[in-house]
This record gives C-alpha cells, sequence and structure tokens, in this order.
C-alpha cells in the first residue's frame, strides 16, 4: 500500500513536472528483425554515430550460435595446412576481415537468415596496432548497413589466435524464425 501510494506521488510529481514517465526508463526502438527490440538509453542521442546499440531483447525465434570464423574458409583442414594459412591469411587485417565476414554470410545464407537477425558479435584481434578497431569495424559495419542493422558488440585484443598470421576471429550469434 505505502509503495503502491509512493509510485503514484512520483507519477503525479513527474505529471506535474512536465515529465513522461516513459523518459525514465529504457527506451524500445525498432529492428529489423520482428523477433528482436533495440534498447536505447532515455538520453539516446540519435546525432552520436555509434556502430552498435547498447542491447537488444529477444522477444521470440531461435538462438542460432557461429563459431569463430575466420579469413579460412569456413571448411577446411585440421591441423591446419601450412599452404592454406599462407594463401588466406595474408598479412592484412581488412582483408582477414572481409573474408571471415564473407564467411560468416555463407552461414548465415545457409541457415535462412541475414545480417539484420544477427544479435551480437565478438570481434578477437591479434597483434593490435592503432586503429585496428576502425579498420576492422568499418568492414563489419559494412555488412549490416545494407541492414540498417546494429547489433552488440564485443572487440577484444588478444595475445595470439590460433596461428601466427591470424589478425582476426569473429564469432556471431543471430535470432531466427
Amino acid at each position: 500500500m505505502i509503495r503502491t501510494t509512493m509510485s503514484l506521488h512520483i507519477a503525479l510529481l513527474f505529471a506535474g513536472l512536465g515529465i513522461s514517465l516513459s523518459m525514465t526508463a529504457a527506451v524500445p526502438a525498432n529492428a529489423q528483425n520482428q523477433n528482436m527490440e533495440v534498447i536505447h538509453h532515455p538520453n539516446y542521442d540519435k546525432n552520436v554515430f555509434m556502430p552498435f546499440v547498447p542491447a537488444i531483447k529477444i522477444k521470440s525465434g531461435k538462438i542460432l550460435w557461429f563459431a569463430g570464423t575466420t579469413a579460412l574458409p569456413v571448411y577446411h583442414d585440421h591441423p591446419h595446412k601450412r599452404d592454406e594459412i599462407q594463401k588466406y591469411m595474408v598479412n592484412d587485417l581488412e582483408a582477414q576481415t572481409r573474408a571471415a565476414m564473407d564467411g560468416i554470410k555463407q552461414t548465415l545464407d545457409a541457415s535462412g537468415a541475414s545480417f539484420k537477425d544477427v544479435v551480437h558479435f565478438f570481434v578477437f584481434r591479434a597483434r593490435p596496432r592503432m586503429g585496428d578497431i576502425g579498420k576492422a569495424s568499418a568492414v563489419i559495419n559494412s555488412y549490416f548497413a545494407p541492414f540498417n542493422h546494429k547489433p552488440t558488440s564485443t572487440n577484444v585484443a588478444v595475445l595470439e589466435l590460433g596461428e601466427p598470421e591470424q589478425l582476426i576471429e569473429i564469432q556471431m550469434f543471430a535470432v531466427v524464425d
């Protein structure tokens, strides 16, 4: 009773000040996938460029988890063959990122999904240099841009990945019908 009365008083106070209670909670936004709801903070400034969103609420659907994807073709021999490593893992972060994203696109296509269905992606970068986050992000974001979609993301610099030539590994998960 006291809690209900207090909530009512707070609501009336906000109303009296011309403040909507909806401004005090996270601001939901439409996602390109009907199974998702993009969540923004109340102070979200659309003039600030962000390549990702703070959160995505899963409303329905099934989760599609991806294996970590590299510049190697999705299907490749294990243990790795040196000639494949040297052929596909050139010393170019953007080229390796593009190759990994192309492999992810093949997996999305095979599952009947697209980049609009991706909820989160993890980027692991080895031997990081200044500007690497921006270079990798520009390539990754170009795959989401046609869908006007920004998933959540995590970008981590690591000491090493599976092979000495490997500069990046990307893992994603998506929501599909």
